[in-house]
């Protein structure tokens, strides 16, 4: 069963060139990864510094292997410093 997941986050605003360029790594590299079906970033239209990162992924395996990455890691380990709050992980499955 296919997982869905949106991650929200805001950071600081005087750090968004530096999130962008953290995402194009982490989007860049986990689209090659197998099981990664969708991974898109998006930015809120009406709120600066907000971020979506919209995920499908073949199976719970497969994102648990991802989580396990080095791009993963280095995303978190970086983006901590300029996020404005931690961020926000929606998961689930597809109901209709």
């Amino acid at each position: 069963m296919n997982l869905h997941i949106v991650a929200l986050f805001r950071f600081k605003e005087n750090h968004l060139m530096e999130a962008v360029e953290l995402f194009q790594t982490l989007v860049r590299e986990t689209r090659k990864e197998a099981g990664c079906l969708l991974y898109d970033l998006i930015e809120d239209n009406e709120n600066k510094g907000t971020f979506f990162l919209v995920e499908l992924w073949e199976s719970v395996a497969h994102h648990n292997a991802h989580n396990g990455t080095d791009h993963l890691m280095n995303f978190r380990k970086n983006s901590s410093k300029i996020l404005e709050e931690t961020a926000q992980v929606y998961k689930g499955f597809k109901i209709y």
